[in-house]
């Protein structure tokens, strides 16, 4: 039996030209994978698994407030696609605080952790 995820989110790169959706770069989050879609005539499909993302952020330069978009950050330790960005997301705030819970859901449940987190539980056991 296949495993249908609910996808959670989906948009296109945005020009920052008035914040029109007139790229090939497809963006989707499902409840444990996000997708990255790149091209028109020869096509590249990125999977990145949300456990494997350590950090997000956002930026937004002055245009991009102008129209209503920024570009989050994600730091992974996914082999093929290591760090990335989605760039001239609409909503940007929205969808990296998704994305931040989504993570952090699919690391609980997968049980990672990550090592700053053990550093600090090593620290406090020798100061105890």
């Amino acid at each position: 039996m296949e495993n249908i995820e609910k996808s959670l989110w989906k948009d296109k790169k945005r020009s920052t030209l008035f914040g029109l959706a007139l790229s090939f770069t497809h963006y989707e989050l499902k409840e444990s994978r996000l997708f990255i879609t790149k091209g028109l005539f020869s096509t590249k499909y990125d999977e990145v698994r949300l456990y494997r993302i350590t950090d997000v952020s956002l930026t937004r330069n002055l245009i991009q407030k102008i129209f209503g978009l920024g570009t989050i950050h994600c730091t992974s330790s996914d082999k093929t696609l290591g760090n990335f960005e989605l760039k001239n997301i609409k909503d940007s705030e929205k969808v990296k605080e998704m994305l931040s819970e989504q993570v952090e859901k699919e690391r609980v449940s997968h049980r990672v952790y990550a090592r700053e987190n053990m550093l600090d539980m090593d620290d406090e056991l020798i100061n105890n």
